[in-house]
């Protein structure tokens, strides 16, 4: 499914019934996370359902699915609106995330096959490259190509769809932080090293380079938060 910003699409009708519903939560999902909708801003069905040629039914189940998410947030009488992560929810999805990540990582040293290795090497070495021409939806779609393939050499269900759930959590955080040059050299020599880890099949240092990478991003995630705080 393409992964465009709704900004592109905004006047343009879906012309394909199958999937209606996953189409119009993957636009404004993408939306979201790249910052086209800002943290707390209202999300006016009328108004989407113009923009995007679809009956506000389709809309409101696309809605609940990124309310789900944890991407939306509805308030009584207020409606709905982007979901604004706080300092202490992002710091516990992190604390989540890093378990997970490291439970991943274990697993796909011990199950994943030479080609899923091989093709983890080259999903991080496709996100070198958008880092050096840096826009918001191709990292997303490298960064998820990334996971994907990290998920199903794991080959635990139950763990990637929990971590699916957090990284359409964190993706907005995601992409400010790694914006930055310096981070994104940073995670592109931290992915090396943990690619190197498991092509050797070293379960316990994949496990410690995951967890350290994952710190890292935590790091870089509640600094964007503070910058974005207003000052006293």
């Amino acid at each position: 499914m393409p992964t465009t910003p709704i900004a592109q699409h905004m006047n343009l009708r879906v012309k394909t019934l199958p999937g209606l519903r996953e189409q119009v939560a993957e636009r404004l999902r993408m939306a979201i996370v790249t910052g086209h909708f800002k943290p707390g801003e209202r999300l006016i069905e009328r108004e989407l359902c113009d923009r995007m040629g679809v009956s506000r039914t389709s809309l409101r189940e696309a809605l609940r699915e990124l309310q789900a998410d944890g991407l939306i947030t509805l308030k009584p009488n207020k409606g709905m609106s982007v979901s604004v992560l706080t300092v202490e929810t992002t710091r516990s999805i992190y604390e989540v995330r890093r378990m997970l990540e490291g439970l991943a990582a274990r697993l796909f040293a011990k199950r994943a096959t030479p080609e899923q290795m091989q093709a983890l090497r080259e999903s991080v070495d496709e996100l070198a490259e958008v880092y050096r021409n840096f826009s918001p939806e191709a990292f997303i779609r490298v960064k998820g190509q990334f996971y994907d393939i990290l998920l199903l050499g794991a080959g635990n269900e139950v763990a990637a769809d929990m971590l699916r759930r957090i990284h359409t959590r964190v993706s907005q955080l995601r992409v400010v932080s790694l914006s930055s040059e310096e981070r994104a050299q940073r995670s592109i020599k931290e992915l090396r090293a943990f690619c190197d880890a498991l092509e050797a099949r070293d379960e316990d240092l994949a496990w410690e380079l995951c967890l350290d990478h994952v710190e890292k991003a935590a790091t870089a995630a509640l600094s964007s938060i503070a910058e974005s705080q207003p000052q006293d």
